[in-house]
């Protein structure tokens, strides 16, 4: 018997739930299928918001010859038989789960032919592709980052299933389907079968809340009273570290842990390292950059040993936000066009440029600015830490000699 999660997976867009930054209406994924139109994609996302669905839906509407395989579970012999077919068939498309795990024979295999096009690759991952794809593959595929769904939508996709009787005599409250909502964190294949589980293990297929909590009892620590608080406790944890709050920051971090949303946590650390702590301590990217790795090895449950370490450290380091802003300072002079000409002794093989390193203290009075922007300033240090102290005397002695 097939779950319901099967049963209930749409065929075509109309029917997928949420994801509408990419199917709603005018936007890229439909636009591309209402042109009748398929590149190779990596669709990238949270266990359960609907990679595989949308995959089979663009396929399904196309009316395109697919073939389904994973990156683990099917070996190089399988992927050969997909590239025959294609041959055959003069073009396929291929859907792959888990395509963070192509290893480099099937890899080199699929290569040529995604170049010339006679395979269209869809992958799925719950990874990021930016860190865990192989360029090679990521270089010739459009990517797709799907949100998680909102409490909403799965309140919407339990009562799809309640509106198409596929649970026979099922009987089930509002408070009982906003429960399931809320323990599925966003993942709508968890609450179907969540709530297939709790329909099988009744007599009389009445769900209730006392039901649901007897086949699980996991707290929703994860989300406010009224909705999802997916964003709101990101949100809190990055605030939180950037406010040297360490008890506040290590309540979130267990928050997300306890979700198992490391992407999101991995994500957030590389951020708050060179946003919220920068030149302060510069440090901290390559330890981030370690445990990150470390946590990999590890995984859950050791993987939140490095993670205290690290948040404990981040909360506590000093902050600066000067570097990045120095650059966002330089970019909206671009947007505003206030470019200017490159003065000509250091354009390419000129004559007329000073090498620094022929002069003491390798250094010698020369104009690097447009001349529009002469004198232009885009970096203000902070003097939160001695690293960014050092920095600002450096900075100021060269601009004294500068002038």
């Amino acid at each position: 018997m097939e779950p319901l999660a099967v049963i209930m997976r749409p065929e075509k867009l109309d029917d997928v739930i949420g994801q509408t930054h990419l199917i709603g209406d005018n936007k890229v994924i439909r636009n591309l299928v209402n042109n009748k139109r398929l590149f190779s994609m990596i669709l990238y996302g949270n266990p359960g918001i609907g990679k595989t669905t949308l995959a089979l839906a663009i396929v399904n509407e196309l009316g395109l010859r697919y073939r389904m395989l994973n990156a683990v579970i099917n070996n190089k012999k399988d992927f050969e038989v997909v590239v025959e077919e294609a041959k055959m068939y003069n073009g396929m498309v291929l859907l792959m789960d888990e395509i963070h795990r192509l290893n480099k024979d099937k890899q080199d295999l699929l290569l040529p032919y995604l170049e010339s096009g006679l395979i269209t690759l869809i992958g799925m991952t719950t990874s990021n592709p930016y860190h865990k794809i192989n360029p090679a593959i990521r270089s010739r595929c459009q990517i797709f980052e799907l949100k998680s769904l909102s409490m909403d939508d799965i309140i919407v996709a339990i009562n799809k299933v309640i509106e198409k009787n596929c649970l026979k005599d099922l009987k089930i409250d509002d408070d009982s389907i906003k429960f399931i909502a809320k323990l599925s964190n966003g993942d709508v294949r968890y609450a179907y079968n969540l709530l297939e589980v709790a329909y099988y293990s009744t007599s009389d297929f009445n769900i209730t809340l006392d039901v649901i909590k007897n086949v699980n009892n996991k707290p929703v620590s994860f989300y406010d009273n009224d909705e999802s608080g997916h964003y709101d406790v990101i949100s809190a944890f990055q605030k939180s570290i950037r406010g040297s709050d360490v008890n506040a920051s290590l309540h979130y971090l267990a928050r997300l842990i306890d979700a198992g949303d490391l992407d999101i946590i991995y994500r957030r650390m590389t951020v708050i390292a060179y946003e919220d702590i920068g030149l302060a301590n510069p440090s901290i990217g390559p330890k981030v950059d370690a445990c990150i790795n470390a946590c990999e090895r590890l995984g859950l449950p050791e993987a939140r040993i490095p993670l205290g370490v690290m948040i404990v450290e981040m909360a506590l380091s000093p902050k600066s936000n000067s570097g990045h802003t120095a650059l966002d300072n330089a970019l909206n002079d671009i947007n505003k066009g206030n470019i200017g000409n490159i003065p000509d002794h250091i354009k390419t093989n000129s004559k007329d440029y000073l090498y620094p390193h022929n002069y003491p203290n390798s250094f010698v009075k020369q104009q690097y600015m447009p001349d529009n922007l002469k004198g232009k300033k885009y970096y203000i240090p902070k003097e939160t830490s001695k690293y960014e102290q050092s920095l600002k005397k450096i900075y100021d002695a060269l601009e004294k000699k500068a002038s």
